[in-house]
Formats: structure tokens, C-alpha cells, sequence
């Protein structure tokens, strides 16, 4: 009788701690579902949402001995967190570089690629740079662009218009380096030189 007592006892505590073992299994099942669940509340909502949203921004660059060398700025700007971009509206580069002209390009969207200093425009893209004693004004349209800030490289596989001076140049591609002064047209170009004052 003795044993069959302990014998019973020992039946309901070993039940008792299979149930336990059960709901604590259970318990962290759920927990991780809810965490899981939760991940995207926490950091800020899903990847492929943006994490912060600038109104009227300005961005700018500093050289080494702390001059600005480009600013870029733009009417609203949505930062993407999956590969680290940042959507802009109405987005303006300047370049800022001591000794050189200030280049101005403007176009109705922009893509910012952080991670590869690089700047997508896209849609009426005006590129202008005033006249300068030993150059003359240069105004370029286009329908895309990519800008290389840090490297001062501006280059497009789109059609191009170029006024240089008085001076009409129509082409496809084009590769414009600031630091060099140096502009590449890669195929089809056309130049239209006004007639010579007599």
C-alpha cells in the first residue's frame, strides 16, 4: 500500500511537470511569434518603407581643410533603410569646390545612393555654369544624370543640349569631369557655331 502510494505520487508530480515543461515551451513559442511580429514596430517599421522623412533639406560636404565643397538640398527627402537611399523631391546639386566655378544642376526627382556617393537625377535635368574669365557659360539639359560629387564627374547615356557661349551642341552621352575642365561627347553629336561678327 506503501509503495502504490508513492508509486502514485510520483505519477501526479511527473504530470504535473510535463504540463509545466509543456506551457514554458509554449510561452516562448508565443513570445518569439510576438517578437517576431513586433521586429518591424520596433526599428521603425518595415525595409522597404522609409525610416525618417526630411522636409526643405540641405546637405552639405566638407573638404578636408573644412570648406564646403557641394551642397545638396531639395524641397523633401525619404530615406529608404534597405540599401541605404534616399528618395528626393525637386532635388538641387551645387558644386562648392575653391578655384572653380559654382555648378548648378537641378531636376524634378533624385535618388541618393550613400553608400556609393552617388547622385541619380531624373527628369529635366538643367546642369549650369556661369562664365568665368577663361570660360564661357555652359548650360546642359537632359532627361537623366548621374553625379559623382566626390569625384566632380557628371555623366548621362541620354541626349544631351549643350550651350557653350553662343555655341549649340546636341549629342547622346556624355561624360563632364569639373576638376579637368573636360567634356566627352559619346556619339552623334551635332555643333552649331554662330556666324563670326565682320
Amino acid at each position: 500500500m506503501v509503495n502504490y502510494k508513492r508509486t502514485a505520487h510520483r505519477w501526479r508530480l511527473l504530470s504535473v511537470m510535463i504540463i509545466g515543461v509543456f506551457f514554458a515551451f509554449g510561452s516562448f513559442w508565443l513570445l518569439q511569434v510576438m517578437d517576431r511580429d513586433d521586429t518591424d514596430a520596433r526599428l521603425g517599421g518595415p525595409m522597404n518603407e522609409p525610416d525618417y522623412i526630411v522636409e526643405n533639406f540641405s546637405f552639405v560636404r566638407m573638404t578636408e581643410q573644412g570648406k564646403p565643397s557641394y551642397v545638396v538640398s531639395g524641397k523633401r527627402l525619404a530615406h529608404q533603410p534597405q540599401g541605404d537611399v534616399s528618395e528626393v523631391e525637386q532635388p538641387v546639386v551645387q558644386g562648392l569646390t575653391p578655384g572653380r566655378p559654382r555648378t548648378t544642376v537641378v531636376a524634378r526627382q533624385g535618388r541618393i545612393y550613400h553608400e556609393e556617393h552617388r547622385v541619380d537625377l531624373l527628369g529635366n535635368v538643367d546642369i549650369q555654369r556661369p562664365a568665368t574669365p577663361t570660360s564661357e557659360a555652359l548650360r546642359v539639359r537632359t532627361q537623366a544624370l548621374t553625379v559623382l560629387p566626390d569625384e566632380e564627374i557628371m555623366k548621362t547615356d541620354k541626349p544631351i543640349e549643350m550651350q557653350l557661349g553662343a555655341s549649340t551642341i546636341r549629342g547622346t552621352g556624355m561624360v563632364a569631369n569639373n576638376a579637368t575642365q573636360k567634356l566627352h561627347l559619346a556619339s552623334r553629336g551635332q555643333i552649331i557655331y554662330p556666324p563670326r561678327a565682320r
